[in-house]
């Protein structure tokens, strides 16, 4: 199933928007677009697809994501089939990262904020106390005006730019960017897995990279990734493929060998790891 890029309407006298979305189910398809959004589930429940990320949602469900990302939202069929005596509800929030001018990211006190937004391009759930102060804003948003709207975006984004309690969504290699806020060998390291997954990568070649002994380059791959370097590696490599088996008809040992794996059997063994389901059935599912 190819996502595809909506187009999203904003009034020409708001700088972002917001807006309940209430019917018998959530509409949109696969899709993906070029601003940031904020979801929060009102009413309904059913499974989400972010990247290659499969999960289900209920009442309370807070997700941010990154532009760009794909992503839909699937009520349980009680809803879509009307089965129940109310409608599912949702509030959601878009906005451009330049959407209060070109600068505004690059003022100070937007720092903390600007590292947030670099890891909601793998979408992020918001759990704890930060969902519910943030919960608790969304809900007013519809009814205010404009800059009591502005004022709330603003608390949000200082909620989000302060909380650790998030789970990210899609994987490194599925959004192919890099998110690690760290030294330049950090960076060289990330860059050089994401550039090449595909191939056969061997744990002293990118020790080598990182200018250390294997054994030095193992334990601080662990410190900062916190995985080791083949379980991030394979990350990477299963992410890819989820994108893979989502936007082409391919066949999975092609996918398998194109991803880096050097056979099907640890292809599929690894894949049922990470995803809890088997390639077949993950295309099963995101080309339903």
């Amino acid at each position: 199933m190819k996502s595809i890029e909506l187009r999203l309407p904003k009034d020409f006298d708001k700088s972002f928007t917001v807006f309940k979305e209430v019917g018998k189910s959530f509409p949109c398809p696969w899709h993906y677009h070029p601003e940031y959004e904020l979801v929060l589930v009102l009413k309904s429940n059913g499974r989400r697809m972010v990247g290659d990320n499969i999960g289900n949602f209920d009442e309370g469900d807070l997700v941010c994501m990154g532009p760009s990302l794909p992503h839909v939202w699937v009520n349980d069929p009680k809803f879509i089939n009307g089965q129940v005596d109310y409608m599912a509800e949702a509030i959601v929030i878009h906005f451009k990262d330049n959407f209060l001018g070109e600068n505004f990211l690059q003022i100070p006190e937007m720092d903390a904020f600007k590292n947030f937004l670099q890891l909601s391009n793998r979408g992020m759930v918001i759990n704890g106390e930060a969902r519910a102060e943030i919960t608790a804003l969304m809900e007013k948003m519809p009814g205010m005006n404009g800059l009591q709207r502005l004022s709330s975006l603003l608390l949000i984004f200082d909620i989000l730019s302060r909380t650790t309690e998030y789970e990210l969504l899609a994987s490194p290699g599925f959004v192919k960017t890099i998110n690690v806020k760290s030294s330049d060998r950090l960076n060289k390291i990330t860059e050089y897995l994401i550039q090449n997954f595909d191939q056969e990568i061997s744990l002293s070649k990118v020790a080598s990279l990182a200018n250390m002994a294997v054994t030095t380059f193992s334990n601080f791959f662990k410190e900062n990734y916190r995985v080791t370097f083949v379980e991030y590696l394979n990350t990477l490599r299963i992410g890819y493929a989820c994108r893979k088996l989502s936007e082409k008809d391919q066949n999975i040992v092609d996918v398998a060998y194109e991803c880096g794996f050097n056979s099907l059997a640890n292809f599929n063994r690894q894949f049922k790891k990470y995803k809890n389901m088997t390639p077949t059935e993950y295309r099963r599912i995101i080309c339903a």
